[in-house]
């Protein structure tokens, strides 16, 4: 890139559309604002209208996200019409809801992985973190439903303080359950998790450290279950840095839907967030608006929105962020920054990795 030019404009690979605000659980960790149940959300033709344009312009993975998308009622023929015309379909979903009907509503739909939420190694812990007794063994159930079905799907579990010591039974229960793979995430302080924040209840920067320290040496003995931490855009760093030591270079395996990127902070760069009003954010973790796809193209805010375009100039990013050599591999996480300075482009507060700053900077 010529200095002074704007970057280029790389190819959407992954779109997570939230098709409900509604939820059957409470979880501690949600980024989704939930108090507002009465916003509009796409109708059932507005929803279909939005996949055929999508797929008018590229065919990233799209994944139905909420809240908890089984709320829908004409979830499967939006997960259907997407796939006929030619996108990749998956679903989040936190496996409450499940049931055989729901299997072959997946199958039928055209619905390729569907990830389940696990946040716990013990009914007690996952179900104090989603607010619902039950959770824990509906997420089981889930499991055993979609391998009876033959229905691929990855394991998420997220993590604060007050479960981070079960991350290496939960890693063992993922392994058991017959996943294809399993996301570390360590949670963003948006939505309803800002309380999380408020009770101090984060995972610090040197425990987030130890934790993808301790992921990296697991990722390169494992053999079958993919791994991968979200939201930790660091790993890049530490990755190498342990590679480097066992001279070895780090290549990470990707998932055959995944981004294929072997990049940290994919914000805007490979990946967009669509709320259920339309609202177009370059993460699910970033509240700051690119534009509204209901009312403008989103091939066009994705190509010529300031705020996209800015995030995918790691030159101009702040602080240490801007003076790291890892700038590139790692990114470090904007919606942290933002969260942080209210600077989508400020330095990444979940890093405790210091660089060669110039004076004065931080």
């Amino acid at each position: 890139m010529n200095p002074g030019s704007p970057p280029p404009v790389p190819e959407l690979k992954w779109l997570a559309w939230e098709v409900t605000r509604k939820c059957n659980l409470r979880c501690v960790h949600c980024r989704s604002d939930l108090g507002h149940p009465g916003d509009r959300e796409f109708t059932t033709e507005e929803g279909k209208a939005f996949l055929a344009g999508l797929a008018a312009w590229c065919h990233p993975v799209v994944v139905l996200s909420g809240g908890e998308p089984l709320l829908r009622p004409d979830l499967f023929a939006l997960a259907r019409h997407g796939s006929s015309l030619g996108l990749k379909m998956a679903m989040a979903t936190n496996g409450v809801l499940v049931t055989e009907a729901c299997c072959r509503e997946i199958l039928d739909s055209g619905i390729k992985m569907v990830s389940l939420s696990l946040d716990g190694a013990t009914a007690a812990t996952h179900d104090e973190f989603r607010g619902q007794p039950g959770a824990f063994d509906g997420t089981l159930r889930a499991m055993e439903r979609f391998r009876r079905h033959g229905i691929p799907f990855l394991i998420n579990s997220s993590f604060t303080r007050r479960n981070k010591a079960e991350i290496p039974a939960v890693l063992d229960l993922a392994r058991q359950s017959g996943a294809k793979a399993w996301y570390l995430f360590i949670i963003v302080p948006t939505g309803e998790a800002e309380a999380v924040k408020a009770r101090d209840e984060l995972i610090s920067p040197d425990e987030a450290e130890e934790i993808l320290r301790w992921h990296f040496f697991r990722e390169r003995e494992e053999k079958e279950l993919l791994m991968r931490p979200i939201c930790a855009p660091q790993y890049f760093r530490i990755a190498q840095e342990e590679a480097k030591k066992l001279g070895e270079t780090y290549q990470r395996r990707h998932l055959s839907f995944g981004t294929g990127l072997n990049r940290g902070c994919l914000a805007g760069q490979a990946i967009l967030f669509v709320d259920a009003l339309g609202e177009v954010h370059p993460c699910s973790y970033l509240s700051p608006s690119a534009g509204n796809a209901r009312t403008g193209s989103l091939q066009e805010i994705w190509g010529t929105s300031p705020l996209l375009a800015s995030l995918r100039d790691v030159d101009g990013y702040g602080g240490k962020c801007g003076a790291c050599s890892y700038r590139n591999a790692c990114g470090g996480c904007r919606a942290r920054a933002f969260c942080d300075t209210g600077d989508v482009l400020g330095p990444a507060p979940d890093c405790p990795y210091l660089p060669n700053l110039p004076k004065g900077a931080t």
